[in-house]
C-alpha cells in the first residue's frame, strides 16, 4: 500500500536546483521534494506522497492522522523495513499451512 502520510518539516535546503527537505514522520525520517509548496516553511506540516510535498496540514491533523496510521498499522507497513515485512509475512503463512 502506498499512503499519503502527514510530516513535520525539520529542515530546508536546495540540492541540485530543487527544494527539499528533511521531514519526520512519527519518528521515520526521509527526504522530501517541497516543489509543489514552495511556502513550507520549518516546523510546519505537510502530507506527503511517494517523496513530495503535497498539502499543508495543521499540527493537530497531523497528530492525530500520525496516532490512527500508528493505530492500525499502517506507519509500519509504509515505513518499516521490507525483509523484516518479507520474513513476517512468510512466517504467518507457514503457521496456516
Amino acid at each position: 500500500m502506498c499512503l499519503a502520510v502527514p510530516g513535520k518539516v525539520l529542515e530546508i535546503e536546495e540540492r541540485d536546483g530543487t527544494r527539499m527537505a528533511v521531514v519526520d514522520f512519527g519518528g521515520v525520517v526521509k527526504d522530501v521534494c517541497l516543489e509543489y509548496l514552495p511556502d513550507l516553511e520549518v516546523g510546519e506540516y505537510a502530507i506527503v506522497h511517494v517523496g513530495f510535498a503535497l498539502q499543508k496540514l495543521d499540527e493537530e491533523s497531523a497528530l492525530r492522522t500520525l496516532e490512527l496510521f500508528a493505530e492500525i498499522g499502517a506507519l509500519q507497513e509504509e515505513f518499516g523495513d521490507p525483509w523484516v515485512s518479507a520474513a513476517e509475512a512468510a512466517a504467518g503463512g507457514e503457521e496456516q499451512r
